[in-house]
């Protein structure tokens, strides 16, 4: 018995436009993808041209404390959750492995060890799991640097309360209006990224602690790289 091939339906062609020799809804889909891409890069240029503009010079007085706690010996301790979570281990990674001929600095990321987060997220509790460590690992002199891209994030909260009961010096990255991190006032600095996109605030904490790492290798006397 001959097969039959039945033409798609119109629903299996709006799913899956690229299967289907349609020219004209092609050429429609590939122009959307094209302006939807030019228009999230440049908002994220203004968004990351507005936080210099806004942040310049608190950036640059964060890098020098930040520096000084270096230089007597301090350590970096980075936490976040989620995609936050990968970007506390670039903190680490950026600030422990520089390119030279910047210099290497004690830095640890508190989400990279998953026998002792889900060791306390199950015997105590999520919202521990960063100040448990901080309460263990850090000391008078230390930086904390948490991120969230709601400010909300409980984990977070706890570990910055930590943070300043022993002395630290706190660093935090938020979006939106900043949360519960912008409503604690306790942070010594915390840096907003005012908008509602988890991504664009994503893209702009990086660039954010990027330029926190170089302003400290600057402030320690280290050369920028070109």
């Amino acid at each position: 018995m001959a097969v039959v091939d039945e033409p798609p339906s119109e629903e299996m062609r709006g799913l899956y436009p690229f299967l289907y020799p349609d020219q004209d809804h092609l050429r429609s889909v590939l122009a959307e993808a094209q302006r939807s891409t030019e228009a999230k890069a440049a908002e994220i240029v203004r968004l990351r041209r507005h936080l210099a503009e806004l942040d310049g010079d608190r950036l640059i007085a964060c890098a020098q404390e930040m520096a000084t706690r270096f230089a007597a010996g301090g350590r970096l301790f980075a936490f976040g959750n989620g995609g936050s979570s990968t970007d506390a281990q670039e903190v680490a990674t950026a600030f422990l492995h520089p390119d030279p001929p910047a210099r290497p600095l004690p830095a640890l990321a508190l989400t990279s060890d998953v026998a002792v987060v889900t060791a306390l997220s199950n015997d105590v509790g999520f919202d521990v799991v960063f100040a448990r460590q901080l309460a263990a690992l850090a000391r008078p002199g230390d930086i904390a640097l948490g991120l969230s891209t709601s400010g909300g994030s409980a984990n977070v909260v706890h570990a910055f309360r930590e943070a300043a009961r022993l002395g630290l010096l706190t660093v935090g990255l938020a979006g939106d209006r900043g949360g519960r991190l912008a409503e604690l006032g306790l942070l010594d600095h915390l840096f907003v990224v005012p908008s509602p996109s988890v991504h664009r605030i994503q893209e702009a904490q990086t660039t954010l602690y990027h330029v926190l790492r170089e302003l400290t290798q600057h402030a320690l006397g280290a050369s920028l790289p070109a």
